[in-house]
């Protein structure tokens, strides 16, 4: 994990930067994918194909955006294991206690800030499964039922995606805050 003069720490700040991104880049897709969902509201008459073939790729934009915010918590749980354990065997390396006082404290506030972020994260990603659930079913029912009366029962079905798009994206939102306290905290060290 480590490279030559790239330390756990420094790494694991790449990480959270990246998972920061990845949620960045998942309430874009996601409000793309609502924006194109609602094209469908004001729906009157056309190729409904051409509109199944957009929402369809929207949809999949947004699986793949969700699956690499999971994917980067995963590796920012990685580094945080061995950053961690590296730093407790570390703490019996000191000779002068007061140092190793204020590395334990330094440890405890660091791991109690990281579980704060990681919480977080893990919320805004419990967020999106329901939006890509309901994007999929919408996505599928589309599909399906190529005609009028298939845009007309998406209709009602788009309020109720609108305030999960919503509520996810606040989600995220917390989850990047939490991230940016962990990283101001990080590189105060």
């Amino acid at each position: 994990m480590e490279q030559v003069g790239y330390h756990k720490r420094d790494i694991m700040v790449d990480r959270v930067e990246d998972a920061k991104e990845s949620q960045q880049d998942a309430q874009e897709e996601f409000t793309s994918a609502l924006e194109a969902l609602s094209s469908l509201t004001n729906f009157s008459g056309g190729d409904l194909e051409d509109m199944y073939n957009k929402i369809n790729d929207k949809y999949q934009d947004s699986e793949k955006a969700a699956q690499n915010v999971s994917d980067r918590i995963a590796a920012i749980e990685d580094v945080s294991d061995a950053l961690f354990e590296e730093w407790q065997a570390e703490l019996d390396l000191y000779t002068s206690d007061s140092l190793r006082r204020s590395s334990e404290q330094k440890l405890r506030e660091t791991k109690s800030s990281y579980q704060t972020m990681l919480s977080a994260m893990k919320r805004a990603e419990k967020k999106m499964d329901p939006v890509l659930n309901t994007l999929r079913d919408n996505t599928l029912y589309l599909k399906h039922n190529l005609n009028a009366s298939a845009v007309g029962s998406l209709q009602g079905e788009f309020m109720s995606l609108e305030k999960d798009i919503a509520y996810a994206i606040k989600q995220m939102n917390a989850a990047i805050a939490e991230s940016d306290k962990f990283l101001a905290q990080l590189n105060q060290k």
